[in-house]
């Protein structure tokens, strides 16, 4: 884990070195103003030598700017050494996140992710910039110190440091209690996060619902927890702090009472008492950053132990070693005996063969809980099959790269996601790198631009958060509009109409026509109507394919296709289905 940690210094090292040779030359010069005070009080005042005491005040003051240099180094620098490596590790674990499959982000609530993304690894930041900091002027501070305070008293140097060990035992046992205590608040923090992500989202369902105050409720539960657990918190930290204050003057007060009693019987004298006083301020700097060290330490690995735990999750698809980019595309698709179960438990899909040619529209219908939406999933490779294979033009889809799969496949989804931003970047999304004019062209095909050049921006009118300032139909249109621009030889539609009006149906329903022309496609469909038409009807339920043919046909088989179809222009409702 260290290992690892440290890793993450190598392509900032020349920084992180500076950092700490700038730390290092400042515990220097503050070792050197005690005793330049001794020297000063005990021999350059009492023989009068006044030009020594402007030259040394003068190189003082010299060291003091340098010091003041380095310290500004130290703080800027030696904190950009630590947001540098917060950049490199959320870069990785973004990275990574973009590989994991869908799975993980069913089972993972997004605000418990953001937390790591963000409060964990601002954690790891400050450990990089303050832990080797800490711990090494801490060495060179407490070793320095006391050569030069037993060069001028060794008993006394024994009484001050006979409190070490008082120190950083109450230090540790208290800073790990406080530890614990915040790294409470930070899940509780997590939470708080993660109940309000939620119900930011749902804003609207609420409202809708009347439950407002029952949403209200739920965040004052999470949000009352974080209270607690950050006053516990707090609290630990007083009793750290206090203690350590309380600790710090007892050490003066020990110093200035056995100093006293050393100069009485003239063992020592009043620049080396001074001097004394001088270190003892400077020697409480390495406790404390002693116990800093153990806290930031702590906590930041805490931090990285989660980002690593992330990092550590193996996808569970990924490209075969021999993967081949798929060109060319026609887009005969095949189901070869395919099974498939979210967990070992539960089966979805059991041996399930079926097969699409290229440029033919295939429609799958049936009641909810079928495993439609999953077949379809599983052709991108969304979700790997349990046991069986899917070809593309007679390839294994695990023989094909994700990127090259994916990038010739289309969804279109009821369930729409428009980015944050304007109606251009949303399409755009289909192909970056499109011009403008091809970004029209898929806006005119998807029955959309008349609509868009109405808006006093057009084309770069803000959306708002997920299109919320566009209508249903609307946003779908947009989202075809995004496929049309990344042309798929192979597409897919999701239950693409099913939550629109009658007029707003037959604009998108002519949109998906065009857009389906010469590609092969797959449809899930509820509304029946909209599905006449294909070349192939697979009738799909929890007990697999019961059904496969035309329109005509499976109206003529009179199964259940027949009982759905006329449950939706008759008014029949089939037992099957009720």
């Amino acid at each position: 884990m260290l290992r690892k940690f440290a890793s993450y210094y190598g392509p900032h090292k020349k920084l992180f070195i500076l950092d700490m040779v700038c730390a290092f030359l400042i515990a220097a010069i503050d070792l050197v103003f005690p005793m330049v005070t001794r020297r000063i009080t005990d021999q350059i005042i009492p023989n009068g030598e006044l030009r020594s005491l402007y030259i040394i005040a003068a190189i003082m003051l010299g060291l003091f700017v340098v010091r003041a240099m380095l310290n500004y180094i130290v703080d800027y620098w030696g904190h950009v050494v630590g947001t540098r490596m917060e950049y490199d590790m959320r870069g990785d674990l973004f990275s990574h996140l973009q590989t994991l499959p869908f799975s993980y982000f069913d089972k993972n609530r997004t605000g418990h992710i953001m937390s790591r993304m963000v409060n964990d690894l601002r954690e790891i930041s400050e450990l990089a910039h303050h832990g080797p900091e800490d711990l090494f002027l801490s060495i060179v501070m407490l070793i320095g110190s006391f050569i030069l305070m037993a060069n001028i008293n060794l008993g006394l140097t024994l009484i001050v440091f006979a409190f070490i060990p008082l120190m950083l035992f109450f230090a540790l046992k208290k800073r790990k209690k406080m530890t614990n205590a915040f790294r409470e608040v930070r899940k509780k923090i997590a939470n708080v996060n993660s109940q309000l992500e939620n119900s930011i989202s749902g804003i609207r369902v609420s409202k809708s619902f009347t439950n407002e105050e029952y949403e209200m409720d739920k965040f004052a539960e999470g949000n009352t927890e974080f209270r607690v657990s950050r006053e516990f918190a707090f609290k630990t930290m007083a009793e750290f702090f206090t203690g350590m204050n309380f600790l710090s003057n007892l050490l003066n007060l020990v110093v200035i009472t056995a100093g006293g009693i050393f100069l009485f019987n003239k063992l020592i004298t009043i620049g080396d008492l001074l001097a004394y006083l001088l270190f003892v301020n400077l020697f409480m700097q390495p406790i404390r950053r002693l116990t800093q060290f153990t806290q930031q330490f702590q906590s930041g690995m805490t931090g990285f132990e989660r980002f690593i735990e992330i990092l550590n999750i193996k996808p569970d698809i990924e490209d075969s070693p021999n993967a081949k980019g798929l060109e060319e595309v026609k887009g005969n698709i095949k189901f070869n005996h395919v099974t498939f179960s979210y967990d070992e438990e539960e089966t979805v899909l059991s041996e399930i063969n079926l097969q699409v040619d290229h440029g033919k529209t295939l429609a799958l219908v049936g009641p909810s809980g079928g495993g439609k939406s999953t077949l379809c999933h599983l052709i991108p490779r969304f979700y790997e099959v349990s046991s069986g294979n899917i070809t593309i033009d007679g390839m294994d889809i695990r023989d094909i790269t994700m990127k090259s799969l994916r990038k010739n496949i289309g969804f279109v989804q009821q369930d729409v996601f428009l980015f944050t931003g304007t109606i251009e970047e949303n399409i755009l999304y289909g192909r970056p790198d499109a011009t403008e004019k091809e970004v029209v062209e898929a806006a005119k095909n998807a029955n959309i631009h008349d609509f868009i050049l109405t808006l006093p921006d057009g084309y770069k009118t803000y959306i708002g958060e997920k299109g919320i300032r566009l209508s249903g139909g609307q946003k779908q249109r947009i989202s075809i509009a995004r496929v049309f621009l990344k042309n798929p030889p192979i597409l897919i539609l999701d239950e693409a109409t099913s939550a629109l009006d009658n007029e707003t149906e037959i604009k998108i329903q002519k949109a998906l026509e065009e857009l389906s022309k010469g590609r092969t496609t797959i449809v899930i469909a509820h509304r029946l109507s909209t599905i006449k038409n294909a070349d192939q009807i697979v009738v799909l339920t929890d007990k697999g394919i019961i059904e496969n043919g035309n329109h005509n046909e499976l109206l003529e088989n009179d199964g259940l296709y027949s009982k759905l179809y006329k449950s939706q222009f008759k008014g029949y409702m089939p037992d099957e289905v009720a």
